[in-house]
């Protein structure tokens, strides 16, 4: 019997700073249609005309201070976990890292496994919680290249894993590594994406019916990327042992003029500002590696705007990055696939 191949999966990075690199990943990025879910002759315009060649100088040099020794973190901690992964899995597994853009391709990943006559490939996304955007968009494409093979191994893939036990205690041990008493408050801060992405992912009429629809699970929502987001918080601030007034939740990194979930991060830090919270310890469970949105975003920008309004510090929970609790919680997580 042939080997199970572990098809790794994550957003992707640029291959260096420079504009015309972080040009053509912003193009390839944007140009998706699950990620600009409009009319594709505008999001043509818009991209290749508009944002690409006046946003890349900008992005460049923000790349330029997430940028390590090491190169992008997030490509530097995803080969990393899967050399981890790999060793934590055996002989009996292959395990390889593909990009939803950039390098290295989900494309150049997968024929690794074909070349190595893998009998079944398991697909995982370095994506706790589901989106179309995200999840959707990487495992589309890792199944349009699998698919195009003559011999199609049997396949399997993991869609969400947002309150895997493991993944919680991992997120809870990291912060623990603070003093937990040092702070007034505390804040989860996901990744926010539009509201219509949610809407169009509803087959049940539910999504935003009311004003707390996403702050509980249940078959109808079980897929919301928003009520996932809050079950995440929920289930750590438990592990925590925090109380419901001890915590807040928030989306961060929203773009453009359409309504995009709530409440917006930025909001919120004005919001405990006034009410004279002056401490606070941010988590951002939606990415398991360092990357703009918590290098810079969070750590930088938001403790920035937090201390310009009177606060007095804002440390942000780091990643899971190549911590071998996160690793074994991957191994875990895949356990019923293998």
């Amino acid at each position: 019997m042939g080997k199970t191949g572990v098809l790794i999966l994550n957003l992707g990075t640029p291959d260096d700073p420079s504009t015309s690199s972080v040009r053509r990943y912003l193009k390839q990025f944007l140009l998706d249609e699950r990620v600009l879910d409009i009319n594709g002759a505008l999001r043509n315009v818009l991209v290749r005309g508009i944002i690409a060649p006046f946003r890349a100088r900008s992005s460049g040099k923000l790349y330029k201070e997430l940028w390590t020794e090491d190169g992008s973190p997030l490509k530097h901690y995803g080969y990393k976990v899967r050399d981890m992964l790999q060793n934590r899995l055996g002989d009996n597994y292959l395990v390889e890292l593909g990009m939803r853009y950039q390098n290295p391709s989900i494309k150049d990943a997968a024929q690794k496994l074909r070349e190595a006559l893998v009998d079944k490939i398991i697909i995982f996304p370095m994506f706790p919680h589901y989106a179309s955007a995200s999840t959707g968009s990487a495992v589309q494409e890792a199944m349009r290249v699998i698919t195009e093979w003559l011999t199609i191994p049997e396949l399997a893939c993991v869609s969400s894993y947002h309150n895997h036990p493991k993944l919680i205690k991992v997120f809870a041990d990291n912060a623990r590594k603070f003093d937990m008493e040092d702070y007034d408050h505390f804040l989860f801060s996901f990744h926010g994406i539009p509201q219509r992405q949610l809407r169009k992912s509803d087959v049940s009429n539910y999504c935003l019916k009311n004003s707390d629809c996403c702050q509980s699970i249940c078959e109808s929502n079980k897929m919301c990327y928003s009520a996932q987001c809050y079950d995440t918080a929920f289930k750590i601030a438990d592990e925590l042992g925090l109380s419901k007034d001890q915590y807040s939740v928030g989306f961060q990194s929203r773009l453009g003029r359409d309504p995009w979930t709530e409440p917006f991060t930025p909001d919120v830090l004005k919001d405990l500002n006034s009410k004279g919270i002056k401490k606070l310890l941010v988590f951002s469970p939606s990415f398991v590696s360092d990357c703009l949105e918590t290098t810079i975003e969070i750590a930088d920008e938001y403790h920035e705007e937090f201390l310009e309004m009177g606060g007095e510090k804002l440390d942000l929970v780091p990643s899971l990055n190549d911590d071998p609790l996160w690793v074994e919680a991957i191994e875990d997580i895949l356990k019923p696939y293998l």
